[in-house]
Formats: C-alpha cells, sequence, structure tokens
C-alpha cells in the first residue's frame, strides 16, 4: 500500500516505522511542514505500561526512548507555605525533540521517507495513496477540510496555561499553588532530562484577565511568572519555545471528540485520523503522547490482523475505531476529572480544604486513582492521613500536620468508619442507607416487613438509616405501597419501628418525607413502576398542569389554597415525625415529585411568583422546608434531597442546584442529598461509578454546606475516596444496601478492617467469612503498584 502520514509527531512517526517494519514492500511517507529538529512543547510523560507495549512493537527505538528517559517516584504539593510529599508514582519523562529524533532516525533506518517544511493542504496532494494519516494536530487541516463526516466536536476550555521550561531540574513532580489578589495561579512541573524542567503555567479567564496578561507580550508574560515563582526558581529563567507566535503565548485548551475517525475519499482510498487530529485529553494527566502512540500501536496490530490486505482496508479501520474508542473515552474522562480540578481549585478547593486534604484531593483528582491505589504507592502517607482524618472527625480538633514517624501503632481508621457529628447528633460512621421504596405497606403503616427491612441493616452496622420517602398525607403517595405520616395509627408503628432499628444496632434513623405530585396514583414498582392505577387513584397535583408520561393522569396546577393545605400537611408530618424518636428528617425535592416540580423550569411553567427565576421556582419549597423547620427539633439535623441535574435540555444543572442548595442553606438546611434525574421520562443521564459525586463535591465545596454523596458508590474503596478529599461528608448506598444488609461489615472484612462491630451473636460467621476473605485474596495476583498518576 501507498501510505502517507500528515503530521510528523508521535502518532505519525510511530505509525509509519511500525508499518513499514512490519511489511517492508508498503510505500510510507512522513510529511511534517516544520523542520526536524524545531518542536513546540517541552517534556512529554509516558506511562510503564506504554514502554511495555513499544519494547514489544519495536525493542530497537523503545531501548533509545528507554534510555534517554528520567525517571521519578516523588510529587510534591506546595501551597500556603506548607510543602508535602508522597512516594511511589512512577513517573517517566523525555524531552520531547529528543522523543522525535529517536522516531525520526528509526524511520530512516527502515526507509519510510520523511519529508520536512512541506505544508499539506489538501489530500488531493496524494492522489495515489491507499491510506492518508491525519496525524496533523488538534486543529488539523485535513480533518476540518472534511468537518461534516468526521463530525469534530471542541469545547474551548475556560483556563488559562501558558508552557515554559527551566534549566532548574526539578527531582520531584512538583504542583505549586500561588494566591494572588486577583485569584490562584497553580505550576505543573516536571524534568524531562537533565537539565531541564517543564514548567506549565495555569490560571482562570477572570484571573488572567484582572492581571492584564491579556495586554502583555511574551516577554512581559514570561516576566510575571518568574516574579510570582521566584522561590522555586532559585534564580533560573523560563524558557518559552513559542516565539513563532504572535501575542501572548497563553492558551486555552481544546477538549476534541469526533464522531468518526475514518472515511473514504470520493477520488479512491481512506483517510484517517490519529492522536491529537482524532482526540485530546488534558495534560493534568499528561496521557496526550500516550494516546498517540497506543494508536498508532492498534492501527498498526490491525494491518497484522488482516493481512495488510489493501481490500479490507475499511475493516481495519473499523476494527481499529472501535477499539481504541474504549481505551481514549476512559483516558479521556479521567482527563476530563483532572481539568475541572484545575478549573476550579481556587473557587472549590485551594481556600477551603486544609492543605493535608488538598493534597489528597489532587491525587485523586481524575477519579481514577482510588483510596487504596494510594495505599499501594505510599502506605506511609496514607495511613498518617487516615489518622489525620480521624482525628479532624472524632474530636474537631485543629488541623495538625501529618508526622508518619509519631503516628499511632494501631491499625488507621478508614474514612467511612470515621464518625459524623451534626447538630446533638453523632452517626457512628458515614455510611447511610438511601431511602428506597419497597412498596409494602398498606394505609402508609409500617409492618413486619419493613421492621426486619430496616433493623437488618443497622445490626448490618450502617451508619444512618432511611427509611423511604414517607407521604404527608394519603394523596401524597407515590402507591397504595407507600408509608405514611399523617394520623396517630401510623405513629405508633413508627415508634416501635424506631425502637426495632435501635435495638438492632448503633444506626442512626432517620425519616425522609415528601408528596409524590404528578408522579402519584403508580401502580406497585413491579407491577408497573410509573404507570398510572387502574382504578383506585386519586386527584394529582403540581406545579403546572403537566402529565409525567403520556397515559399519567395530567395534574391540577397547584393553586395558594393548595399550597397553604400541602403546607400543613408537612407540618403536620414533621410534628409526628419528631414523636416517633427518630434522629433525621430529610425534606424530597428531588426526582419530579411535588416540590421537585416547583425548582424544573421543564415541569414549572407558572407565570406568576412561584414560577420564573430561581428565586421564585424556590418560593413554596423553602416555605415548606422553613415551617418544618420550625416544629423539628433545634438539636436534630434536617437535610434536602435536590436533583442536581435533570439530565435533559432546558433543565436544571449543577449551577441551578448550587443556586437552590444556597437558598436551603440559608433556610436552616444541615446537608444537602445530591441525587439527580428522575424529573422527566427523556432524561438521558451520563452513568459511571460515583457519577453523582461530582455534584456534591460542588455544592459543598462552593456552596459551604456538608453534603451525603449518592449513585453507583459501590466498594469502600469509593467510599473511602470520595470522604477522604472532601467530595462528600456521607455517602448512601440503596441498591447494595438491598442486595446485602450487612455490606458495611463485608466491605471492612475485604479492606481488612476489624473494628466494625459484628453482633456477637454473629462471631463465628464473622472469623469464617474473613478467613474466606483472606484465602480469596492469597491466590489472586498480587496487585501491582500503580504507575501512573492518573
Amino acid at each position: 500500500m501507498h501510505i502517507v502520514c500528515v503530521g510528523g509527531g508521535p502518532a505519525g512517526l510511530y505509525f509509519a516505522l511500525l508499518v513499514k517494519k512490519r511489511h517492508p514492500v508498503h510505500r510510507v511517507s512522513v510529511i511534517e511542514r516544520n523542520r526536524p529538529y524545531d518542536t513546540f512543547g517541552w517534556g512529554v510523560v509516558f506511562s510503564d505500561a506504554t514502554m511495555v507495549s513499544m519494547l514489544e512493537c519495536d525493542p530497537e527505538s523503545a531501548a533509545e526512548i528507554q534510555g534517554a528517559f528520567n525517571h521519578w517516584d516523588d510529587i510534591e504539593v506546595r501551597i500556603n507555605g506548607r510543602s508535602q510529599v508522597t512516594t511511589g508514582h512512577g513517573f517517566v519523562g523525555i524531552g520531547r525533540r529528543h522523543l522525535l529524533n529517536i522516531l525520526q532516525d528509526r524511520c530512516r533506518a527502515l526507509g519510510v521517507n520523511l519529508i520536512f517544511e512541506r505544508d499539506v493542504r489538501s489530500e488531493d496532494e496524494f492522489a495515489g495513496a491507499d491510506l492518508i494519516v491525519a496525524s496533523d494536530g488538534v486543529n488539523s487541516i485535513l480533518r476540518q477540510r472534511h468537518a461534516d463526516r468526521f463530525e469534530p466536536h471542541v469545547v474551548t476550555r475556560p483556563n488559562r496555561y501558558i508552557w515554559l521550561g527551566t534549566k532548574k531540574p526539578f527531582d520531584v513532580f512538583t504542583f505549586d499553588f500561588r494566591k494572588t489578589p486577583h485569584g490562584w495561579f497553580q505550576a505543573h512541573i516536571y524534568r524531562f532530562d537533565s537539565e531541564t524542567s517543564t514548567f506549565i503555567v495555569e490560571t482562570t479567564e477572570q484571573t488572567y484577565l484582572a492581571h492584564g496578561l491579556d495586554r502583555m507580550s511574551q516577554e512581559e508574560a514570561i516576566a510575571f511568572c518568574e516574579g510570582l515563582f521566584a522561590d522555586i526558581l532559585d534564580g533560573s529563567p523560563l524558557l518559552t519555545n513559542a516565539r513563532h507566535q504572535r501575542g501572548s503565548a497563553w492558551l486555552n485548551f481544546n477538549h476534541l471528540t469526533c464522531a468518526h475517525w475514518s472515511i473514504p475519499l470520493a477520488r479512491g482510498g481512506h483517510m484517517v485520523l490519529m492522536g491529537d487530529a482524532a482526540h485530546t485529553a488534558h495534560f493534568a494527566i499528561g496521557s496526550g503522547t500516550k494516546l498517540a502512540i497506543d494508536d498508532a500501536i492498534e492501527l498498526a496490530r490491525q494491518y497484522d490482523l488482516h493481512d495488510h490486505d489493501s481490500t479490507r482496508l475499511d475493516a481495519i479501520l473499523a476494527d481499529y475505531e472501535t477499539i481504541r474508542r474504549v481505551d481514549v473515552l476512559r483516558i479521556q474522562n479521567a482527563a476530563r476529572n483532572a481539568m475541572e480540578w484545575f478549573e476550579n481549585v481556587g473557587s472549590r478547593y485551594a481556600d477551603r480544604l486544609p492543605p493535608e486534604q488538598f493534597m489528597y484531593s489532587l491525587l485523586t483528582r481524575s477519579q481514577r486513582i482510588s483510596h487504596e491505589d494510594l495505599r499501594l504507592r505510599d502506605a506511609t502517607w496514607l495511613e498518617a492521613y487516615e489518622r489525620w482524618f480521624a482525628q479532624q472527625a472524632g474530636d474537631g480538633a485543629r488541623t495538625m500536620p501529618i508526622s508518619p514517624e509519631k503516628a499511632d501503632t494501631a491499625p488507621a481508621t478508614p474514612p467511612m468508619f470515621t464518625p459524623w457529628h451534626i447538630r446533638s447528633i453523632c452517626v457512628p460512621n458515614r455510611i447511610v442507607m438511601s431511602p428506597m421504596a419497597v412498596y409494602s405497606a398498606q394505609d402508609g403503616l409500617p409492618n413486619a416487613f419493613h421492621h426486619t427491612h430496616f433493623a437488618a441493616r443497622s445490626l448490618g452496622a450502617a451508619g444512618l438509616v432511611f427509611a423511604e420517602m414517607t407521604a404527608v398525607s394519603p394523596d401524597a403517595r407515590i402507591t397504595p405501597g407507600c408509608l405514611g405520616l399523617w394520623n396517630e395509627s401510623q405513629l405508633a408503628a413508627w415508634k416501635d419501628l424506631v425502637g426495632a432499628v435501635r435495638n438492632a444496632g448503633h444506626a442512626r434513623f432517620g425519616i425522609q418525607i415528601g408528596h409524590a405530585g404528578r408522579k402519584g396514583a403508580t401502580q406497585l414498582g413491579w407491577d408497573g413502576i410509573d404507570q398510572p392505577l387502574e382504578e383506585g387513584a386519586w386527584e394529582l397535583i403540581s406545579a403546572s398542569a403537566l402529565p409525567y408520561l403520556g397515559n399519567s393522569q395530567v395534574p391540577r396546577a397547584m393553586t395558594e389554597q393548595d399550597m397553604a393545605r400541602v403546607t400543613a400537611d408537612f407540618v403536620h408530618a414533621t410534628e409526628l415525625a419528631a414523636r416517633t424518636g427518630a434522629d433525621w428528617l430529610e425534606l424530597h425535592c428531588a426526582h419530579g415529585y411535588l416540590l421537585s416540580s416547583f425548582l424544573s423550569p421543564l415541569t414549572n411553567q407558572r407565570d406568576d411568583a412561584y414560577g420564573g427565576s430561581h428565586v421564585n421556582r424556590a418560593r413554596f419549597p423553602l416555605a415548606v422546608f422553613r415551617a418544618m423547620r420550625a416544629v423539628w427539633p433545634s438539636g436534630l439535623p434536617m437535610s434536602v434531597r435536590l436533583s442536581c441535574h435533570d439530565w435533559a435540555p432546558g433543565g436544571n444543572t449543577e449551577e441551578d442546584a448550587t443556586v437552590f442548595a444556597a437558598l436551603f442553606r440559608d433556610a436552616g438546611a444541615d446537608m444537602i442529598d445530591c441525587s439527580s434525574g428522575q424529573v422527566v421520562p427523556w432524561q438521558k443521564p451520563v452513568y459511571g461509578r460515583m457519577y453523582q459525586t461530582p455534584f456534591a463535591d460542588k455544592i459543598r465545596n462552593e456552596v459551604g454546606i456538608p453534603t451525603i454523596a449518592v449513585g453507583a458508590i459501590t466498594e469502600a474503596d469509593h467510599a473511602n475516596s470520595i470522604l477522604a478529599a472532601g467530595r462528600a461528608d456521607l455517602c448512601a448506598l440503596g441498591r447494595p444496601f438491598l442486595a446485602d444488609p450487612f455490606w458495611v461489615l463485608h466491605e471492612a472484612a475485604k479492606i481488612g478492617y476489624r473494628r466494625p462491630g459484628w453482633p456477637r451473636q454473629y462471631d463465628a460467621g464473622r472469623h469464617q467469612y474473613e478467613s474466606l476473605i483472606r484465602r480469596a485474596q492469597a491466590v489472586l495476583p498480587k496487585p501491582e503498584r500503580p504507575t501512573r498518576n492518573v
């Protein structure tokens, strides 16, 4: 085949040498617009896994690259005059120009035709080519010529950064955060050869403009950065290799995805995207070069699998894209998380989190590095951090520096097993059984099933057990099987239920009260979730006269008289809840139920004082909350559950949720329970592990109110990572607790923590369970220490 790679970066060069090596009869060319020794980056970072693949694919070039690597294990975080170091992170770096020169030399040795200083404007310049590889970067001219077919989607991110270098060799990967009168700057610093380090400076657009950096020349901007980071530079100047750019060298990162990576060309042959021409990953996890190399390896592998047959080029390119998309999406998701962490570091973390927790949050910013990953990397540092975290949780003592050499000899307490103090209540650990409908009540009355169901979770060591959403009146139920709290008979049954939960274990007990609104009068979940009752239905009310489903009952838009009646129902239910002996009360303002229907513009189309602005839409829910807070005991906490994202065009997003959280905070809420969705049936949530935790993180650290994280939290490792990083204060689980009442104890056994109290009646079972866990772990391959901080 005749193959032309347009763009002489790592992707184009590495694919060219691999495909030429494996099938020398191919005519392979690489076309590069710059000279051989030009480069406009500094150092690049590799993973050990990528190097293993390169050694397998081409030992000659890999050995030379590996010989030029600088390797380091430590990360230093500098903030507010504190320096903290952790080890075991396994970075390797090389100068970008050196890398390209090695690949160029290897291409020449294999017979690849290298052409420099040629600016390609069209694929028509290579009429006879079977395959044109567009490896010409994020601003690919070839991709843009066929934008209607590749369908690129570029999102320009808000932060500004400048990519510099320095002749000071930093011995550790360093993150340095500096506060100025106008906001925060951060430097990402790492050495890539014996005498040179990359020095990236980043800040928000607002801070960039406030300092007048948009009006500075490159020389002035560099001088500004030298002054800002003078003490760490020790007199070494900052250097640029972007003198060719006019004006400022400050950039915005462009996050790129493409709907398609390859197309057939009208004149014959195909074009395929590779590296930054197909996708980008933010430098916050340093994976751009890794993705480019992995693209090249996979496309060359597909050539091998299809026998380098030009008639099978369609299949080669289709299989390449299918396989690579999976890994690229995984890396891009991690990069997006890390990128957003740095975009919000000033507004969310740097001024709020203590230095110890700030460092933990930074290390786990991508959400691919978990609590137990950190234990594999640096157990001494993590155990000291766990002790610091437990100290803060236990007695609210002032923040103390981590001193591993003075740490207790007793095992450190994992974050999920530390207590949580709120008002007069102490929750014994941070794991909450989330309210989950079980459709098993009659006339709203708790019964024997509810006693067994909730007491079992208390016996299983949950810290806080919530009953399902409890209706404040008969017409507030979702289904006829929902719990209620509107009369004395129910009160008596609830008192018995609270007593059963207390007697079973140490869990605190919470009641979540709400009103179904337009989602009421439906069948039991197993008979047809959200489907209207065929008989025995009651009248529905909502913010506006909009049915939930096409076949749902149309609700009546509430009048102010309705609001007064419903508010009185909530107040009466609150008074009854206080008499049950429950420890906690939560107001349900999520999932499209009555109060949620006022908050979302998708379900609230009113043009009176209860519709339109955030304040108007929250007016009725806030009135209900204030009335409840006035009669709920002052020593007991109240939380509010919010749908923090509607997952539908025109609906609420996390920005709206932040506004509502602040309003409820000011009204006296103690916590926000951060859920999402279920407001409209055409929602399209973006699911994934811990997928709602970013909402809890944003609200906790921007609004300044404690939060409960919920949603796809299924392991102790998830919970410990969330809590230790300060992304939430409690973790709520629904489905895992439905499947396993002893989830907390079982997860403790899996991570080797023995302090949670099993019921003494079950001690024999505990010993066997822990023994089986240890035996199973012993036969599994020992986890390797992670080698990249992503």
